[in-house]
């Protein structure tokens, strides 16, 4: 069970950062939240912060279909932002429903942003050079590492993924990472990598025996280790992630989502909310 005192004090913290002009801040060559290209402003205005989350990885962003609820670290972490721009405690912005969220997958969570369909990002974004020339990333909230699930006893190295077919997420980072780490270790393996445009999918099709592998971070891969499937080679640690809230380039929503960022990270809060969802 989570402290309710715990989370009010977290939340009470945002508050007081939130005072910060009233969030009249200035992003990274945006406007103040009294122009009228405020995106703080208007999501003030409207009444919600619309998020774009994971619905399928247990632990960071989960729908709970008999609810219709989402939960997670991620889910938890929109929370902490509202309650920043709507100057509220964190358990009020949950109890308010002051966010809206929509499941993104790795192809479209940018368009998203882009078309301000959704005011940030939240979904296990790995924060790359070339991802920040496009959008604005936080500091990382949380670090993870790809891993490759197999069916248990179908390899027992690196090297037997050769000519095999590795399942990927389209526009994931995680077929680079697999090929790096192949060279750097000295494996001769070439597989071909078949991209799917959501995790169950490519879940679906190693039980079908569509694809020999199932590559993507570790803390996705959880969701879907079973008794008869395992990590390949776990002992290699290899493409670390790094997971930032991506916010429009320029918005002054940047500058919030920073705040929230580097404020839970360093009280303990982002600590609490590992322990919290078995994320160690």
């Amino acid at each position: 069970m989570r402290s309710l005192s715990r989370r009010q004090f977290v939340g009470s913290m945002g508050v007081a950062a939130a005072a910060v002009a009233g969030l009249g801040l200035v992003g990274c060559g945006g406007s103040s939240s009294s122009d009228s290209g405020s995106k703080v402003q208007t999501i003030k205005d409207r009444g919600k912060l619309k998020c774009g989350v994971k619905k399928d990885v247990v632990g960071y962003g989960l729908l709970d279909t008999a609810t219709g609820k989402y939960e997670g670290m991620e889910i938890d972490l929109c929370y902490q932002v509202a309650a920043k721009i709507f100057d509220v405690s964190y358990e009020d912005a949950k109890d308010k429903d002051l966010v809206e969220f929509t499941d993104v997958t790795p192809k479209t969570r940018g368009p998203l942003i882009d078309n301000d369909t959704l005011d940030l990002i939240c979904a296990t974004y790995t924060i790359t050079n070339v991802r920040k020339q496009d959008w604005d990333f936080t500091d990382p909230y949380r670090t993870d590492h790809v891993g490759i699930l197999v069916k248990k006893g179908s390899m027992s190295s690196m090297n037997d993924l050769d000519g095999k077919h590795i399942g990927v997420s389209q526009g994931s980072t995680t077929k680079d990472e697999i090929t790096k780490m192949l060279q750097d270790n000295g494996f001769t393996a070439t597989p071909q990598f078949d991209e799917y445009p959501d995790y169950p999918s490519i879940n679906s099709a190693l039980d079908a025996g569509q694809i020999d592998a199932f590559a993507m971070d570790r803390s996705t891969l959880k969701t879907y280790t079973t008794d008869d499937k395992e990590l390949l080679q776990p002992e290699i640690e290899f493409g670390a992630q790094d997971y930032g809230i991506a916010t429009k380039k320029g918005s002054d929503l940047s500058e919030v989502t920073e705040a929230v960022v580097k404020e839970v990270t360093s009280n303990g809060w982002i600590d609490e909310e590992i322990q919290t969802w078995g994320l160690l």
